[in-house]
């Protein structure tokens, strides 16, 4: 039991013959390469502690990392776990491991590796040639000596990459944690031998780290000292890109001497140093021995890219204790950026330690040297007690978790751990200690298939028994996943293991190309659609220049540390970056000269961004770096934390609160809003969402076994319900909207992607349909979604370019659009009608600043030219056309406060006002008697116009006409009434005078809240003369394509939407009268030989099979196509292609009319121009919508306003997908169904 192959070329046979030939793939699992620990990086605790070994950590902390192919990336790992077999102290002092502390002692019962961890890894001795895999740690260990490993070995690529003279020697041995590599290389170092030495002087009994070596032949190699005080020790690096570096080492007898030397010239006599207090030696530790030499400096002494005006200081600089110990870090700006602390009884083990600009973390300890408390003055502190096979963790909220371990040494692991709520999880191992099944808290199970030798996932198996595969090749690179829904996606590498091409789990495939068998990075990135990028990178690594499919060119400028200092992309648009000496980002300027500035504190923590006008945001924080309040334009908005680091209160510019509260598991369970509403919510023993309570909302939330949601109650009436296929997509969502059976159904391909959705409305105690909506998306052959077909109109197709870009639109086969664009692949030229192209009747034309900023739109006809003016922050400042000018006015804090309106007998300015945080208030200019100046609830309660009135959840529920003060009240005020239904949703409007309603309106949703419907009733004068409510309502309903609203059907007309692809704002206008769309009615092939497929009249039902090849004879047909697999199925069937195209009844294409909607800067519509390049419809508004100016001589219905919004003339609101808009106030009529994740502190504002 060795982890050696099963078979090895060398071994004796049982009648004493040796093995010739063996299987270098089959090992023998043992417990040879297990440590005597687990890693004490792999499982920690608070800031941090391993409890499984009781040791302090540091894992990782990166001093010093210059980009490049193996980069000498400078790193101290701490742990203050004591092996029984250690190598000696290295450079950092006891503790501490630097990633070149890697040591392999050679012994005669085998070997043991000195990780960079402070471990010890046993394995047995090797033969030369010899390989052998640690399956507890996951790394090769191999001994030198033979030229080539067996084809189909692991690691036969990565060894034939090494040079002859490193795999031919036997006294070299090799490591590495991946069949790519890089290789660990331990060697020993040359030294220059004395006068009594016996020559050829011995190989020492261990091996050290000499270099590192990749599989394109780069290497990193380590320079150590061959004579004096240094022997052995390493002084210099060269990384992979040819970079050197000197290290600047101190013995301890030199800094005892630097330590008197300092003392005696101090002016300070009240602190004289002993002799006693810094020796010239240094005891062994619990560590190892300790030679005392120490790292107190990194140079940098050639940079090839560089080589002129080298670093005047050190990169990283080290200070040290008397006792040896690492006791400060300094950056390369000498400022201190770590300090430490150790026990003076001790030596090495560490009490304390601190960042820069943050509080000091202590630790106490056992008498066995284990952590028992960690203590955080400005957060949780833990305590640890220590059993036989268990450790109990409590923080300082008395929070508790039990960790219960099996195994020993390297192999310890939790299979049990009690969490803080009570729930338990269970994890399995295998006999290598790696993860094969975990547990849950409700007793579910997820199993983990392992490759017996390499430890790689093969299988994962979830509690509801679905099973995801992954397939390897002989380098252990992931080749293929298989999803449980039977997709998989591909990979595939070539000889030196580079990934050539990627198949995506729909099928599209991107294909990558290296200039020659050593470059690592790509040149060239071929897509799906055949086009072809190319980058150029420097020596480092660092992206130069990368040529998109145009040729067009984006490029890019480094320092010599590695950071990007400017961009340059076509068109002259060119981005600069400035950092300090201590590597952070102080500015940002564009090509115009505008710079913006960053200041951070002495932690690093960003605390103020000055824009370009000069205008400061500033940001202060804790003690562990979390935003405590923000101030921009001197309002302020603050955050306070528990000591778990979660908000417990937020406290908006108005002073008001809403406040936080959290589970044992940091989960979030109640939250009061800053108007008093309260939601709560609870969990299952996994962690999702089982019931939330919003006031007197109750919502239960189902799943099912594969932790898909399945339906929702709200206060015991049942709500959404959601249906899967075998293949685990979603096919249904449906709910009871206003008495109705709403759902939403979807289609896929055989790859996966959406190619249909359908809503519908029925009559759920009939099944009556009364309405569905269908819109089906194709893909073309390289996967690009190019195709929609809206409900009953011909498919729209997009035109593209290169990867994707947008270059035309068809309507069927007619072209309506095309686009013109720049070397950035914006948009410049937009031309319109059926003679789209140079005689399109509309041609509108972009340009942009040098910032890239819209700068103008011109059209052909001048009315509608518009010019765009920006101020330094990128703020838009001035909109200029042929009839009037805009000027806009911006507060401190970034806020629209004026609107400057100019024309030639014109001149406007209307200011608006609003309360520290953003909610309107009458302007003091416009009203001066008006004594408001916060809502701290973020209610209005009243304005200039109207009174409200809210419910307990924010919801506006009532608006009455406001009677100013002194006015003699003649009860003629209008009152509007707001009702919802259980998801806020608005579902009953009504407007009310003198008593009587003189409109009422309901709405309909979807499942995913989209409205489906609207019936409006109107008063109007019966037939008895009074005045009353219509008994027939109007009714409207609503298609939708995602979150786009593409149709609105009237009982006169239908109009459909195009949109601008990936944006809300519309492009094209389609308007059929409902007379013309029952002309077109028709039945397909399949319908009509289903109908009439019976003797008796009553039909028949063909199989789903039969169908779908009659429809697509049916298209075959139509397009006088028919294929030959086509033919042979009738022929089969005893028909010809003439019999069944007399039974395709013929196609009637209604009269349409088609609009071009021209929008400003933002995709609010301002006109719709007919194809012959003529204004149909335009409107003007205000900066928050609101109507201001109508030309309709059409008639036309055009209820767009402000991207995703409707304008519903019987409220005045404007419906925005998942709530109502009312632009007199510029405020949502709802709270923000995300809460504070969308708008930020002023969840209802616009």
């Amino acid at each position: 039991m060795s982890g050696k192959p099963a078979a090895r070329q060398g071994d004796m046979t049982q009648y004493g013959g040796p093995i010739v030939q063996g299987s270098a793939g089959v090992r023998i699992g043992a417990p040879t390469g297990v440590a005597c620990s687990v890693c004490p990086g792999g499982m920690t605790s608070g800031n941090p502690v391993n409890p499984l070994l009781g040791a302090k950590v540091l894992p990782g902390e990166t001093d010093l990392a210059l980009p490049g192919p193996l980069p000498f990336i400078l790193s101290r790992t701490y742990s203050s776990y004591r092996t029984k077999t250690p190598a000696p102290v290295g450079v950092f002092g006891p503790g501490w491991k630097a990633p070149s502390d890697i040591r392999l002692q050679l012994r005669d019962d085998g070997l043991i590796l000195n990780d960079n961890g402070g471990r010890s890894i046993h394995f047995e001795p090797l033969l030369p040639g010899e390989a052998v895999y640690s399956r507890s740690e996951s790394m090769w260990l191999v001994r030198g000596g033979k030229a080539a490993q067996p084809d189909g070995h692991t690691l036969a690529r990565l060894w034939g990459a090494l040079p002859p003279d490193i795999r031919l020697s036997p006294h070299l041995y090799l490591a590495t944690n991946s069949a790519q590599g890089p290789w660990w290389i331990l060697g020993w170092s040359e030294r220059v031998p004395g006068a009594e030495d016996v020559l050829p002087a011995p190989l020492p009994p261990y091996r050290e780290l000499t270099g590192l070596a990749d599989r394109f032949g780069r290497t990193l190699t380590y320079r150590r000292e061959a004579a004096g005080d240094l022997t052995g020790e390493i002084t210099g690096v060269t990384d992979g890109a040819g970079r050197e570096f000197r290290l600047v080492l101190t013995t301890q007898a030199q800094r005892a001497e630097e330590a008197r030397t300092s003392s005696l010239s101090s002016s300070d006599s009240s602190r004289p140093l002993s002799a006693s207090a810094f020796p010239d030696t240094l005891p062994g530790t619990e560590y190892g021995p300790d030679r005392g030499i120490r790292l107190s400096a990194v140079w940098l002494m050639h940079d090839p890219a560089y080589p002129e005006s080298l670093p005047a200081a050190p990169l990283v600089r080290y200070t040290y204790t008397e006792a040896g110990e690492l006791l400060a870090v300094y950056d390369r700006s000498n400022t201190q950026v770590r300090a430490f602390t150790y026990d003076a009884q001790h030596p090495g083990r560490m009490v304390a330690h601190r960042y820069a600009g943050r509080p000091e973390m202590r630790y106490r300890y056992d008498d066995a040297g284990r952590v028992v408390e960690q203590l955080n003055p400005a957060g949780l502190s833990y305590r640890y007690q220590y059993e036989q096979d268990r450790i109990t963790v409590t923080d300082s909220l008395n929070r508790r978790e039990v960790l219960h371990t099996e195994g020993g040494a390297g192999l310890k692991r939790v299979v049990k751990k009690e969490l803080a709520d009570g729930s338990v999880t269970h994890s399995g191992y295998d006999a290598a200690g790696r993860l094969t099944a975990q547990t849950d808290a409700a007793g579910r199970r997820t199993e983990y298939g392992l490759n017996v030798v390499s430890g790689d996932i093969t299988d994962i198996t979830t509690p509801d028994g679905r099973e995801t595969k992954f397939y390897y090749n002989d380098g252990n690179q992931l080749t293929a996943v298989v999803s449980p829904d039977g997709l998989e996606s591909r990979r595939e590498y070539d000889e030196p293991g580079r990934l050539v091409s990627e198949t995506s789990r729909s099928g599209e495939t991107v294909r990558y190309r290296y200039d020659d068998a050593h470059s690592e990075l790509p040149a060239t990135t071929t897509d799906a659609t055949g086009s072809t990028r190319q980058m150029t990178w420097s020596r480092y690594g660092q992206l130069l220049a990368f040529t998109d499919c145009s040729g067009y060119q984006t490029r890019y400028e480094y320092d010599r540390f590695g950071q990007m200092t400017a961009v340059h992309r076509e068109e002259g648009i060119s981005l600069y970056r400035h950092y300090d000496n201590r590597g952070r980002l102080t500015s940002v300027k564009d090509a115009q000269g505008r710079e913006t500035q960053y200041e951070y504190n002495a932690a690093g923590d960003l605390t103020a961004v000055i824009t370009p006008d000069g205008n400061r945001s500033e940001t202060q924080y804790d003690a562990w770096g979390k935003a405590v309040s923000t101030t921009q334009g001197g309002l302020t908005r603050s955050m306070e934390y528990d000591a778990a680091g979660r908000v417990i209160s937020l406290t908006n510019e108005n002073g008001s609160h809403s406040d936080f509260s959290y589970d044992a598991l940091d989960r979030l369970v109640q939250q009061g809003g800053f108007d008093g509403r309260t939601q709560r919510y609870h969990y299952d023993l996994t962690g999702k969402l089982t019931q939330s309570e919003d006031e007197g909302l109750v919502t239960l939330w189902y799943y099912d076994e594969s932790d898909r949601i399945t339906h929702r109650t709200v206060n015991g009436e049942p709500a959404e319900q959601w249906q899967y296929d075998d293949h685990g997509w979603l096919t249904d969502i449906s709910h009871l909207s206003e008495g109705h059976r709403v759902a939403v159904h979807y289609g896929y391909d055989d790859k996966g992607r959406l190619t249909g959705e359908r809503q519908t409305v029925e009559n759920p105690e009939t099944g009556e349909l009364l309405w569905q909506h269908e819109t089906t998306h194709a893909y073309n052959e390289q996967g690009l979604a190019n195709r929609v077909t809206p409900d009953s109109l011909p498919p729209v197709e997009w035109l593209t370019y290169g990867s994707g870009y947008l270059a035309g639109m068809k309507l069927g086969d007619t072209p309506l659009l095309e686009y013109t664009r720049d070397r950035m692949h914006r948009e410049t030229v937009r031309s319109f009608g059926s003679m789209a192209g140079s005689n399109a009747a509309y041609k509108l034309t972009s340009t942009y600043t040098p910032a890239g900023q819209l700068q103008s739109q011109h059209l052909n006809s001048l009315v509608y030219d518009r010019d765009y003016g920006w101020n330094d922050n990128g703020d838009l400042v001035r909109i200029s056309g042929p009839r009037q000018t805009r000027e806009y006015g911006y507060s401190a804090t970034g806020r629209l406060e004026s609107v400057r309106t100019l024309a030639p007998d014109l001149d406007i300015r209307i200011p608006y006002a609003t309360d520290p945080a953003g909610n309107r208030l009458p302007d003091p200019e416009l009203h001066p008697d008006s004594t408001l100046t916060a809502w701290p609830d973020n209610r209005i309660a009243e304005d200039a116009h109207y009174v409200y009135h809210y419910d307990e959840y924010g919801r506006l529920t009532e608006k009455t006409d406001l009677i100013p003060a002194g006015v003699i009240r003649t009860d003629d005020e209008r009152t509007h009434h707001y009702h919802y239904d259980s998801q806020h949703r608005l579902v009953f409007y009504t407007r009310i005078q003198h008593g009587e309603p003189l409109v009422e309106s309901r709405y309909l949703y979807d499942p995913l809240g989209r409205r489906m419907a609207k019936r409006v009733w109107r008063r109007e004068r019966d037939l008895t003369g009074w005045m009353s409510l219509s008994r027939k309502p109007e009714m409207t309903w609503y298609g939708w394509d995602g979150d786009r609203l593409t149709t609105v059907q009237t009982d006169t007309t239908r109009i459909q939407t195009v949109y601008q692809p990936g944006s809300f704002a519309p492009l094209i206008r389609i308007e059929t009268d409902n007379g013309e769309r029952e002309k077109a009615q028709r039945r397909s092939l399949a319908e009509k030989l289903q109908q009439e497929g019976s003797e008796d009249g009553h039909g028949v039902v063909f199989p789903a099979e039969l169908v779908r090849l009659l429809d697509r004879l049916e298209e075959e047909i139509r397009a006088d196509r028919v294929s030959s697999e086509s033919r042979a199925w009738l022929a089969q069937c005893g028909l010809t292609v003439e019999q069944l195209a007399r039974q395709v009844e013929p196609e009637y294409t209604p009269a349409r009319k088609v609009h071009f909607y021209h929008c400003d800067h933002r995709g609010l519509p301002l006109a719709l121009i007919s194809e012959d390049g003529n204004t149909a419809w335009r409107g003007e508004y205000d900066e928050w919508g609101n109507q201001l100016n109508e030309e309709n001589p059409y008639y036309l219905h055009q209820p767009y306003r402000l991207p995703g919004q409707q304008h519903d003339e019987e409220s005045g609101l404007y419906y925005n997908r998942n709530r109502y808009y009312d632009p007199l106030q510029g405020r949502y009529i709802t709270q923000d169904p995300i809460g504070l994740a969308g708008d930020g502190t002023c969840i209802i504002t616009h």
